[in-house]
């Protein structure tokens, strides 16, 4: 049987379902809300002696922050699709493997929307985030780190068996991004194997973004290809979890 086409109208279709799904569930809504800001508050209080080193670092995990949450609740939430059968339902339709995965990433990048107004909101205008360029670049990479998040959790989730298997997933998917990212050390300082590797991981333009836009007034030329391709990524993991989604868990 042949695959259907992507259709805008099912996409938005399965977005709008997912939406209702997620309107109730309190607990979903809390965590990719709520979380990363109080994180980001305790971040800001865990630094009160120190306020350089929350500006020096607050950029950085407003990025990592969502992308991390994303990845987690995508995840799980799309497994929870194929394990109890709603995905091989749906596919029975007229309803296609690239409509499920746009639908999705419709959904959670609109969450994602409102959980970057929030996080930089809270980030620069509540907790005084010192920043030297516009808070809406800041807010444009927090986006695109989120959607990229998410996308991340729709692709990984194609090869998880269960929620503690997608769970299991984060360290080998997000925890080296983490270390490699230039977070802890500046990436042109460590060794060159493992700079090479950090070269080819998403999460380091997102924090190379967020430095761009603390360190410069306006838009540089780096952070341009760091913006390009945290895009680039996001829209090649989707194809990818599009190609590689099964019906059902074996």
């Amino acid at each position: 049987m042949s695959t259907p086409p992507l259709s805008p109208a099912r996409t938005v279709a399965t977005a709008a379902r997912v939406l209702r799904q997620l309107r109730n569930d309190p607990r979903t809504i809390a965590l990719l809300l709520l979380v990363p800001c109080l994180l980001l508050l305790l971040l800001r209080y865990v630094f009160d002696g120190s306020p350089q080193t929350f500006d020096d670092i607050g950029a950085s995990l407003l990025g990592i922050f969502p992308l991390i949450t994303m990845f987690l609740v995508t995840s799980i939430a799309t497994l929870r699709e194929r394990t109890s059968g709603t995905l091989e339902r749906l596919l029975a339709m007229p309803l296609g493997k690239a409509d499920f995965i746009a639908g999705y990433a419709l959904a959670f990048g609109t969450l994602a929307v409102v959980q970057s107004l929030l996080t930089t909101g809270l980030a620069v205008w509540g907790l005084g985030l010192d920043v030297t360029g516009s808070p809406w670049l800041l807010l444009l990479v927090a986006l695109l780190d989120a959607i990229l998040g998410t996308a991340l959790g729709l692709f990984v989730s194609a090869f998880a068996a269960s929620e503690f298997q997608a769970v299991q997933f984060m360290p080998a998917v997000i925890f080296p991004q983490l270390l490699l990212c230039g977070l802890f050390t500046p990436r042109d300082q460590m060794q060159p194997v493992l700079e090479a590797v950090s070269d080819v991981l998403p999460m380091s333009y997102a924090v190379d973004g967020m430095n761009e836009v603390q360190q410069h007034a306006g838009v540089t030329g780096d952070f341009v290809r760091d913006v390009l391709v945290m895009v680039g990524c996001a829209l090649l993991v989707l194809a990818v979890g599009a190609a590689t989604l099964r019906r059902r868990t074996a």
